[in-house]
Order: structure tokens, then sequence, then C-alpha cells
């Protein structure tokens, strides 16, 4: 008996527990009553300074910088330098064997030589072929040479002539290849044509190099000036138009954390480059040239972020850029005519399927939201222009991004709550 009772006062208890959490579930579950009232912030319309800015990524290059490629071929026997090191102008690079260069150029010589008194003995022919013409000549006036005679000193002498302007384009002929010869066994030393630093070194001591005479050649090295330093960055070709020469850049290098780098706009390139596989995936890209005006311990290829300032203004209407949205034109409210002074207009809606996307931003006026079409301007990260509809001290709805994008229409009712801040304004 006392074991039913027992039983019977479990069955309750555990009665009285699923009721409960079946109340709280319904509590808890229960689709809560929508007020129509949509939370927002608001920002208010200020006066303040616009920079439009374009930011492009790139690499550090000198702006001088040689590549050293012998003309001849063959075998270096010295290499007096090593990467890092700096050089002055003048100072030797490398040198290659030259044996085979100096016995063309001794052949040469040889040929110079022989031309030259071949050319000498030719003169001597010449004098013999005159004097035996003037000889013959006289003869022939006065009787005592025949007509074949006199006839045959003067071919003679002509063939001497001939022979001798003939050896003579052949002493300007060797003289050209013995200058051929000078210079590739000149070329065979090589000197610094700038002063700068050795940034590559390709080629080791005793490495068979081939000249640019034969394809494009062997790199042995690179020299390039690093106390002038430039930036070369890709712009889309939706910003370009926007690139001119001796605009202001600020540039951030990777390897120099936290800190910023002056420079200015000096080449602007026309040649258009793609990047990507596919016809839909192409970017289309302007390499522009940035002259890094500030010294530093800067490295050809670095990382380099450029933002360049494309244009200013100053002490014009601007708000936060999650204020600005669009809607469709024609779609929302009809059109108001302004009862008051100093009341915002808002542009006659139609219903015309011509009317493409407007730019609005939404004023909080009490506990409503109201509509504004506007034109903008310039914007920078976190600040866009706006060059009509609204004045200073205007109320405009800066967030939430929802709100602002997707709920809100002209006579929202709205609940404010604190200024929207930007990182900026803190």
């Amino acid at each position: 008996m006392r074991r039913k009772k027992k039983n019977t006062k479990w069955k309750w208890v555990v009665g009285f527990g699923l009721v409960g959490l079946m109340v709280s579930a319904v509590i808890k579950f229960k689709p809560k009553q929508d007020t129509g009232i949509i939370s927002v912030q608001i920002h208010q319309v200020e006066r303040r300074d616009i920079t439009e800015i374009v930011v492009a990524n790139g690499r550090i290059q000198p702006v001088k910088e040689v590549k050293i490629s012998p003309e001849v071929s063959g075998e270096i026997i010295e290499l007096p330098v090593k990467e890092g090191q700096e050089v002055s102008k003048g100072d030797l690079l490398l040198k290659i064997r030259p044996d085979l260069y100096v016995a063309n150029r001794n052949s040469a010589q040889a040929g110079y030589n022989s031309s030259q008194a071949g050319f000498e003995l030719q003169k001597a022919h010449l004098k013999k072929a005159e004097a035996d013409f003037r000889r013959s000549e006289r003869l022939y006036k006065d009787g005592l040479e025949t007509e074949d005679a006199y006839q045959s000193a003067q071919t003679s002498l002509e063939v001497s002539q001939l022979q001798v302007k003939a050896s003579s384009h052949q002493v300007e002929q060797s003289k050209a290849s013995l200058n051929r010869a000078e210079e590739d066994l000149a070329k065979a030393t090589i000197y610094s044509p700038i002063s700068g630093t050795v940034t590559m070194l390709g080629s080791e001591l005793g490495e068979r190099v081939l000249g640019t005479a034969q394809n494009m050649g062997t790199i042995v090295m690179n020299l390039a000036n690093l106390n002038e330093m430039e930036a070369r960055v890709e712009i889309s070709e939706i910003d370009i138009v926007r690139i001119k020469v001796n605009q202001l850049v600020s540039l951030e290098v990777d390897a120099f954390r936290n800190r910023k780098f002056n420079g200015m706009v000096s080449e602007i390139g026309n040649s258009a480059t793609t990047s990507g596989s596919g016809q839909q995936e192409q970017a289309t890209r302007f390499e522009v040239v940035v002259l890094i005006e500030d010294k530093e311990s800067f490295r050809p290829g670095m990382s380099i972020t450029a933002h360049i300032e494309t244009e200013s203004r100053t002490n014009v209407i601007a708000v936060p850029i999650q204020c600005v949205t669009t809607r469709q034109s024609g779609t929302e409210s009809p059109s108001k005519t302004p009862s008051q002074p100093g009341e915002h207009q808002v542009k006659p809606l139609t219903k015309s399927m011509d009317d493409g996307p407007e730019e609005i931003v939404f004023l909080a006026e009490s506990d409503k939201a109201k509509q504004i079409t506007v034109t903008r301007g310039i914007s920078d990260d976190e600040y866009v222009e706006i060059i009509e509809g609204l004045k200073p001290d205007d109320q405009v709805i800066s967030g939430g991004y929802k709100a602002i994008h997707r709920e809100l229409k002209d006579g929202s009712l709205i609940k404010t709550g604190e200024e929207k801040k930007l990182p900026q304004d803190q």
C-alpha cells in the first residue's frame, strides 16, 4: 500500500514537469509580433576634406639597371666581383680567354701588311707603265712606233691604274678586318659601364659563355644603382584614366612595416597587359612607374602597395560610404513637394521601365525615414562626397547595413540608436 502511494506521487511530479517544459517551449518559440519599427543609427552630415585614392600592388626596381652580356664567346678566366659588391664605372668585371681573338688579330694584321705591300707593288708597276707610255707616245708621234705598239702601251697604263685602285680597296678591306679583330679582342675584357651594385651574378669563373653575336647571349650579371629606386605597379583599365604624371603617391613596403614612403607618378604605360586564362577571366592592366623619393635600403623585387592620390577636394559635404544605397527609380513612394522652406524635395517617381537605379540616402526625421535622391562625387576609404541632395547638419541613417540596403523605405518607422562612428571619428 505504501509502495502504491509512492508511485502515484512520482507520477504527479513527472506530469507537472512535462507540462512546465511544454509551456516554456510554447513561450520561447511563440512568434514575436512585428511592430514595424526599424532600429537604425544616425550620422550628422558635415563638411570635410576628401582625397580619392587608387590602390595598386607591384614591386620595387632600380631606376637604372644594366644587364652585362659578353659580345664574344669563350671561357671566363677572370671574375673579380661577387654578388652584392659595389663597383665604380670603369672597374674590371670579367675577362674571357683571349687566345682565339689574339690569333685572329695577328692574322688580320698579317693580311693588312700584305695588302699594303701589294699596293706599293702596284704603284711601282703604274710608274713603269706611265714611263713606257710616254716613250711609246713620243716615238709614235715621230713615226718610229707602230700604232699597235702605241695602243698596247696605252692599255698597259690603264690596266696598271685599275690594279692600283683595286689594291687600294684591298688595303681598306684588310684594315677593316684588322679593326674588327682588334675590337673582338678588346670585347674579351668587360669593364663596368656604370657605378652601382652587382645585384645578380649568373656565371662562375671557368664557365663558358655565349656572346650576343649568337642568339641572345649569356647574361653574366646585373648592375644597378640602388640609390635611385622606383615602384612598378599595375593599374586596372577602369582606374588608369584617373592616373596622371606627377600625382602624389604614398607607398607601403612589406619589408618596412608601419612606415610610409613618399613617391610620385613618373611614367604611365600605353600598352595593356592581360592576365588569367580564358576569355572571361582575363584582366586588363596598365603598368605605372612611381619614383620613390625617400631613401632607404630597398632591394629589387620587394613587394609594395601604392596609394595614388588621384583627386582631392576640401570642405565638401560628405557622409559615410554605407549611407548611400540604390533603389530602382519609380518603385518607391510617389512624388512630394516641399511645403516649408528648407525641406528636401523628393524627385517625382514614375513607373517607366527605362528608369535605372538611382542613388539615395535616408534622412532621420523624427520617427520616420525620408528617402532623398543624391548625386555623389569622389570618395575615399570611408566617406563619399555628396554634390547634390544634402546640406550640413542633416541627420542621415548610417546603419545598419540590412536596414539601409533592404528594409528602409520612404516613410518607414524608425527607432534611433547611438550615432554610428567611424574609426577615425572615435
